[in-house]
């Protein structure tokens, strides 16, 4: 496991696809504005699942929406995220979303939480796939707002002693993993122990938290590839109620 300081890790983030896109080039006036607009505009919290909601497995989800990482630039240009949208889009009666993200470098809580429920509209049919920063995004959303369920890559609990995940805001305060499990019928999570970026010992503490259905690997590193055929595997499972 190499050193994870604050300037690594810092790095990486702003790196999460394979390009590196600088913030002048990302952070543009639609993004600013979004800011402004976005911020402090989230519903007030829906009720958790019922035990019947829970129970009740007859209706499949019928979208998915992939949060990317902070850094991602042209998300359909990166990693994994294009070729998976295209995937469950071959699923019937399902249709994904993928977006490029506002304020794309800090990714900041209080702009991609209100941009998630007001222009990705995820809600109660709504499988979310967040990688990296989105997974964090994906977990707080799911504190105060009902999902089909959440698809977990690269999740981890901590800010890691950097100064752009601290600005995030997602870090200053406990997880509300309870809460969290109330509000999905399935959670599963992507891990991987040679992750350059993220300790095992973060990932795990996630799959405690939330009792996660965990596919742990030894050699996928940060999830960077361009397919992620066992991600639309397990969603696939989902959908057709045979996970």
């Amino acid at each position: 496991m190499p050193d994870l300081n604050a300037s690594t890790i810092t790095s990486v983030r702003h790196a999460c696809c394979s390009t590196v896109y600088s913030l002048g080039k990302n952070y543009n006036a639609h993004g600013a504005s979004l800011i402004g607009a976005c911020a402090g505009r989230l519903r007030k919290p829906n009720p958790v699942f019922s035990e019947n909601e829970r129970n009740e497995t007859k209706m499949p989800p019928n979208k998915a929406v992939i949060v990317p990482g902070n850094g991602a630039g042209d998300v359909e240009h990166c990693n994994w995220y294009g070729w998976v949208k295209k995937e469950l889009n071959k699923i019937p009666d399902m249709s994904c979303l993928l977006r490029n993200m506002p304020d794309p470098i800090t990714a900041r809580e209080s702009v991609w939480l209100p941009f998630m429920e007001q222009e990705l509209q995820c809600d109660q049919d709504t499988v979310i796939i967040g990688h990296s920063s989105g997974a964090a995004a994906a977990m707080r959303y799911a504190e105060t707002h009902k999902v089909y369920a959440l698809v977990l890559v690269g999740a981890y609990t901590s800010d890691l002693g950097d100064e752009n995940e601290q600005e995030s805001g997602y870090f200053n305060r406990p997880w509300l993993w309870e809460e969290i499990k109330a509000n999905c019928r399935h959670i599963v999570q992507f891990g991987s122990a040679d992750d350059p970026f993220l300790p095992w010992s973060e990932q795990q503490a996630v799959a405690d938290g939330l009792g996660s259905q965990l596919h742990k690997y030894s050699d996928r590193g940060h999830f960077q590839s361009l397919h992620f055929p066992e991600l639309v595997s397990a969603i696939l499972s989902i959908h057709v109620g045979v996970e």
